[in-house]
């Protein structure tokens, strides 16, 4: 009897072992399934065509830097990566646009300092808190004023002077809420001056309106008007940069003539909030990897750009900065 008993028990036992072996197996074959399918979504990304969503008119600044670091994600990733401009509200539409569309990686913003200023200008509540942030590509130092090639103005000193003299009957082209809002506001407070702030379009409008004698001065990429500057149809007074730039070496900063204000435009990428972070990883690692590439950085010096990456820590910590900043200069 004794011994039938302790065969039974044996068998009970080996069973039991069986089915706990099997179970084992079984979960880690399921581990096994879970982590090969999330190492193929992981690798998947991007599978089809990633739209670059621009808040600017084709032709500005932002849509050229834009289409011209598409062009060298395209070969980074394997995939199409086309440019939408989505203008409105200083760039507060194209922002949104983004906010709302799938966090999947085929919607990214690309923009600039402007999403600091939507809130404090009041033209709307979205915010850069309110995105996934991918990083910064590019950083401009070359923006300036210019005025036509007839303007009485040949320096900083002379356009302040005549400021000085007829307050708020200069015409400076901005519109409201923008950067050139808010960096034409810092040059009035630095240099106890007033302009008639003119709300005049896009930056061709601007260009036209300047040209025709309807505006005194425009604030724009010194870039975008090269061209302008070369044949003497326009006149450069001085950039806000810290320093001096080698592509203009012969514009003198604001600095340079008593005018004590400097500023960095930084070009960024960004996703829905709720964005997987493989998939924003994948895509920052690929801008990273463009703007280290030779022939970019050739193409984005040409366009007086200082192609720079910083990644999405970086790029908030610099935003909170700026915004404190801007604070102050609208105070």
């Amino acid at each position: 009897m004794y011994k039938i008993l302790k065969e039974k028990m044996l068998i009970f036992l080996l069973l039991s072992l069986i089915v706990v072996l099997a179970a084992c197996n079984g979960n880690d074959a399921s581990e096994s399934k879970d982590n090969d399918t999330q190492n193929n979504n992981e690798s998947s990304y991007p599978e089809e065509t990633i739209e670059l969503v621009v808040p600017a008119s084709a032709g500005g600044d932002t849509d050229r830097n834009a289409r011209l670091l598409a062009e060298y994600l395209e070969e980074e990733l394997d995939q199409s990566v086309v440019v939408e401009n989505v203008e409105g509200s200083s760039g507060s539409v194209g922002v949104q646009e983004v906010m709302d569309a799938e966090p999947d990686g085929y919607k990214v913003l690309y923009f600039h300092n402007n999403i600091l200023l939507n809130d404090l200008f009041e033209v709307s509540d979205n915010s850069y808190e309110d995105l996934k942030m991918v990083g910064i590509s590019e950083l401009d130092y070359s923006n300036g004023l210019v005025v036509s090639g007839d303007s009485p103005y040949e320096n900083l000193e002379d356009l302040i002077d005549d400021a000085e003299e007829n307050p708020e009957e200069i015409d400076l082209a901005t519109s409201q809420g923008s950067f050139t809002h808010l960096q034409m506001s810092a040059f009035e407070k630095a240099a106890d001056i007033e302009f008639n702030f003119v709300d005049s379009g896009d930056f061709a409008e601007r260009n036209s309106a300047l040209l025709g004698g309807h505006l005194d001065v425009v604030p724009i990429q010194l870039g975008l008007v090269n061209e302008y500057v070369e044949n003497g149809d326009m006149k450069s007074l001085g950039v806000l940069s810290e320093d001096r730039l080698d592509k203009y070496p012969d514009v003198p900063t604001f600095k340079e003539q008593g005018v004590d204000i400097d500023f960095e435009k930084f070009f960024f990428t960004a996703l829905p909030k709720e964005t997987p972070d493989d998939v924003a990883d994948t895509l920052s690692d690929a801008i990273e990897n463009v703007t280290k590439d030779e022939d970019y950085l050739k193409e984005a010096k040409e366009y007086g750009l200082e192609p720079e990456f910083i990644d999405q820590k970086g790029t908030e910590e610099l935003m909170q900065e700026d915004k404190e900043e801007y604070k102050e200069i609208l105070e």
